[in-house]
């Protein structure tokens, strides 16, 4: 059956997108005021109430994708708080993404979450998306560009916090990555230049040089060796990004094997134990680690001494506190971590 000449642009007849020209053309107003209900920034344009309601509406019925906005912009609140998150492929990032859901249901929130795979442009992009939805709060988590974001939420006068990762222009939420890297690297280097002779120091395997997690975890461990009066060769530090592969083919690479490794993630720490695997078994028990964060099964690998586990709880609360207020703050706020599974460091195993 043909469509009738008559149809709406936009509708399932039309076979044509609707765009905010078809509905400022259908409500008689500007495009730029379709725009500016449709990303949330209308009441800073002075737009009335009752066209705001009007081109959501007309949104809603010409198929236009922001359909939530009609009854968001019925309400002085949208009880709405948004997540951008970097990954859910280890324990941490979907520890944090599971108890920051929890957590605003029990605070009254309905919370929204979407995964952006490190890529700075998708970030900003969920972020005008989650902005389009009129959210209270947005929790930036592990952005590559949390400044960029930061603006983009003042401009639409929408609280804004960085969590994992800081920014200059908002409230930050972080671990102590420092003070976390050194009790871990002090952990390892116990018996380095006692009497079982060792004295070469160990390699950090894992992250990204301008990420400031891995920038304040290097520093750390370089404290670590120096009270011990070792010097680290910049060849010792592989930041080679996190993927378990690119650390395997770094660990590969290497002409002499290390004595102990401090890995920066266990997405890293996957990489370690499939190049270990590949090691002789008279080697393999001779290398130990420690690895930043902590996974339940890793930690009960033979070689593994210590793992340093992220408050995920401490860090939430922290930001909820912050979700509160109506202070406007670029504070970094740090929160310690806890060492777990620490075993004697003499202890050596075969990895499997």
């Amino acid at each position: 059956m043909k469509p009738s000449s008559d149809a709406r642009p936009g509708t399932a007849n039309s076979g044509k997108r609707t765009t905010i020209y078809d509905i400022a053309h259908s409500v008689g107003t500007s495009p730029s005021a379709v725009s500016a209900v449709l990303n949330g920034t209308w009441r800073k344009r002075r737009i009335s109430q009752k066209l705001a309601d009007r081109i959501s509406a007309v949104a809603i019925e010409q198929g236009y994708s922001v359909n939530l906005q009609a009854s968001v912009l019925r309400r002085d609140r949208s009880n709405i708080i948004g997540m951008v998150i970097p990954k859910y492929d280890n324990r941490y990032f979907g520890a944090i993404a599971e108890q920051f859901e929890e957590g605003a249901r029990q605070r009254g929130y309905f919370p929204v979450i979407t995964c952006t795979q490190r890529d700075p442009e998708l970030e900003f992009e969920a972020a005008r998306m989650l902005l389009s939805y009129q959210v209270e709060c947005l929790v930036v988590t592990g952005a590559t560009d949390p400044d960029r974001i930061s603006d983009l939420c003042h401009s639409a006068g929408v609280k804004v916090i960085n969590l994992d990762l800081p920014g200059t222009k908002a409230p930050s939420v972080i671990s102590d990555n420092f003070q976390g890297a050194l009790d871990l690297t002090r952990l390892l280097l116990r018996d380095w230049g006692n009497e079982d002779g060792r004295s070469e120091s160990l390699y950090f395997v894992g992250g990204r040089t301008n990420d400031h997690n891995t920038s304040e975890r290097i520093r750390g461990f370089l404290q670590a060796h120096a009270e011990k009066g070792l010097n680290v060769p910049q060849t010792n530090i592989l930041a080679c990004g996190y993927a378990a592969q690119k650390a395997h083919t770094s660990l590969a690479a290497l002409e002499r094997l290390p004595e102990g490794i401090f890995v920066n993630s266990t997405i890293s720490l996957e990489g370690v134990v499939m190049w270990l695997s590949e090691l002789p078994p008279e080697r393999q028990q001779r290398i130990q680690y420690c690895c930043f964060d902590w996974d339940p099964f890793a930690a009960l690998m033979p070689n593994c001494v210590g793992m340093a586990q992220q408050d995920v709880p401490a860090l939430l609360d922290h930001v909820f506190n912050l979700i509160k207020t109506d202070l406007d703050s670029t504070e970094i706020k740090q929160i310690a971590c806890n060492l777990r599974g620490q075993r004697p460091s003499q202890h050596a195993g075969v990895a499997s």
